[in-house]
């Protein structure tokens, strides 16, 4: 069963959550892959339609495959057009949480309440060039907000600072409302990135290559989440809580 959803709440410190993500695994190997970084949190998969990003990678079927041969939960990022009609197709292949990008849901809100209600938690992913602000009166309905910190489609990116600010605004709007909303960041997350990341707000951190292109990717899991807690508890945000 997924996590509890998040909502309104007591503002309180969550330790780093780290999903390895199996765009950077081998995909002729996907149930060694996820026990090779047993520990992780979230097992983080990346569906693509080579609609909504240029690039196509697995669906349903491989998902169920997936929830069948891993105890570790599976973090669905559904970057594909119509997610209305698709994501909670994912709920039911066994993913525990559900990311639908803002850009591509019809009714995000509607989208939101019905993977909930299928026992999922729901999420929302922002593009780098869309703006938090305008998903303000949403944040309530979800569990948790991604931000990409590259443009989605390809794993292996370099990671974009200039979303640092976006990541410190939206943290902003999490405290303002009192929610208990998870904060996710994807794309480019490596040792010499994650820092940043959690010291402007996020708690959930995506990383592929910089755990599946280690020797030891269990210990790169640890070694990431060590980084990230250490950093959060310096940071001006958690300060409060």
């Amino acid at each position: 069963m997924p996590p509890t959803p998040g909502g309104h709440g007591t503002l309180r410190s969550m330790p780093a959550q780290i999903n390895p993500s199996i765009l950077s695994a081998d995909f002729a190997r996907l149930a060694d892959e996820a026990e090779a970084v047993r520990g992780a949190d979230w097992l983080h998969v990346d569906v693509m339609d080579n609609h909504f990003v240029p690039n196509l990678t697995l669906g349903v079927p491989v998902v169920e495959s997936l929830a069948r041969a891993t105890d570790t939960p599976l973090d669905c990022h559904l970057m594909i057009e119509a997610p209305d009609r698709w994501a909670p197709q994912y709920v039911e292949a066994g993913a525990g949480s559900v990311t639908f990008h803002a850009e591509a849901a019809a009714a995000p809100v509607r989208l939101a309440r019905e993977i909930r209600a299928k026992g999922a938690r729901a999420s929302m992913a922002l593009k780098p060039a869309t703006p938090i602000e305008p998903y303000e009166d949403l944040l309530p309905e979800l569990d948790m907000l991604l931000i990409m910190t590259v443009e989605p489609g390809f794993g292996g990116q370099a990671f974009l600072d200039i979303m640092l600010p976006k990541i410190r605004r939206t943290r902003e709007l999490i405290k303002k409302h009192g929610l208990e909303l998870w904060l996710q960041v994807d794309g480019g997350v490596s040792a010499s990135t994650i820092e940043r990341c959690a010291d402007a707000g996020a708690d959930v951190f995506v990383a592929g290559s910089a755990v599946y292109g280690a020797s030891d990717p269990a210990e790169a899991v640890r070694a990431l989440r060590t980084q990230a807690d250490a950093a959060t508890a310096k940071a001006s945000w958690s300060c409060d809580h």
